[in-house]
């Protein structure tokens, strides 16, 4: 992780999403839960506050664009949360992307994906993430943002990259 500055203390969390997090609350809500990304995104930025932090929130369906939120975030974040959702089993381009931040990224997932289909259970991101988060649901997002926190506070021993 890069030294923490008090300019770094300013800049926002990016948070990702990728391919179909948008259709949140009506896909598969049996496993994806009723949360949609825009309830999400308003409990990410009320968290993120209660730690003095802000939010980016993005969501592509393109894996090329998510790259490139991911090369704006190494100048623009402090860190970076993503749910890459099916990138992350399939994007090696995603995975150097993140390889190349010196930020905290968690890697977060609404379900767990140990327990769905088998081709689900390697992620590429998990390989290049501080940490991972999964299975939580909506709820995941707030203890990722957590975590974040934790990683900046002054008091916590440099445990990213």
């Amino acid at each position: 992780m890069a030294k923490k500055t008090k300019q770094s203390k300013t800049l926002p969390i990016y948070i990702l999403n990728g391919p179909n997090l948008n259709l949140l609350g009506h896909r598969e809500p049996e496993v994806y839960g009723y949360t949609t990304l825009a309830e999400i995104e308003a409990m990410c930025a009320a968290q993120a506050k209660r730690h003095g932090l802000s939010i980016v929130f993005r969501q592509s369906n393109r894996e090329g664009e998510i790259v490139d939120h991911l090369q704006e975030a190494r100048t623009s974040a402090c860190a970076v949360m993503i749910n890459p959702a099916g990138y992350g089993h399939t994007s090696i381009a995603i995975l150097d992307s993140i390889q190349a931040l010196k930020v905290p990224v968690i890697e977060v997932h609404l379900s767990n994906i140990h327990r769905r289909e088998s081709y689900r259970h390697n992620s590429y991101v998990s390989k290049g993430a501080t940490g991972i988060v999964m299975g939580l649901g909506a709820q995941g997002y707030l203890r990722a943002v957590d975590a974040i926190a934790e990683i900046l506070a002054p008091s916590s021993k440099n445990r990213s990259k």
